[in-house]
């Protein structure tokens, strides 16, 4: 069997059938053929511990986190999800929309750069979403985005800082 530098996962099982048929073949193992099993095995311990890195950040955040405390996302009826992103919801747009807000005036203070920075870093990651999301968002999106922004931009207002600037 002749290893290549393709870069389709291979299983460490498969390589390691490849060591032992060449050992029982007797050919022995070039250069090449060690260097790229070397390849492959670090390939395949890089896949692995970004699964578990992955999975280990997935649960350290939990809707729990963000105070909900219904029934699983998956377990929900068609009714009780559409509960959940209904305006007053959990999900809707109220509660989202305080939760974002929130977050950036908590954060912030009175400090009026802080809340710019917390306005403007909500506005870049509604963005990186649009672009994840490969366009135009749901319309709930841009309602929540819009609401929390405005919470933001009133209190700047109260603190007299100039609410072009941060529209800038």
């Amino acid at each position: 069997m002749n290893i290549n530098n393709s870069f389709a996962p291979i299983k460490y099982e498969d390589v390691t059938k490849i060591v032992e048929k060449k050992i029982e073949d007797s050919t022995g193992l070039s250069a090449e053929d060690i260097s790229n099993m070397y390849l492959m095995e670090y390939q395949m311990q890089m896949m692995s511990q970004s699964k578990i890195e992955t999975n280990k950040q997935a649960d350290m955040l939990s809707l729990a986190d963000i105070g909900y405390q219904g029934k699983p996302i998956g377990e929900l009826t068609q009714t009780q999800a559409k509960e959940l992103v209904s305006e007053d919801g959990f999900f809707g747009v109220t509660q989202t929309s305080e939760r974002i807000g929130n977050f950036v005036l908590m954060g912030a203070g009175d400090d009026v750069d802080k809340l710019k920075a917390g306005r403007e870093g909500i506005l870049r990651g509604f963005k990186e979403a649009e672009d994840m999301w490969g366009g135009k968002l749901p319309d709930i999106s841009y309602e929540t985005i819009n609401k929390a922004v405005e919470k933001i931009d009133a209190r700047l207002s109260e603190l007299g800082a100039n609410i072009l600037d941060a529209n800038a």
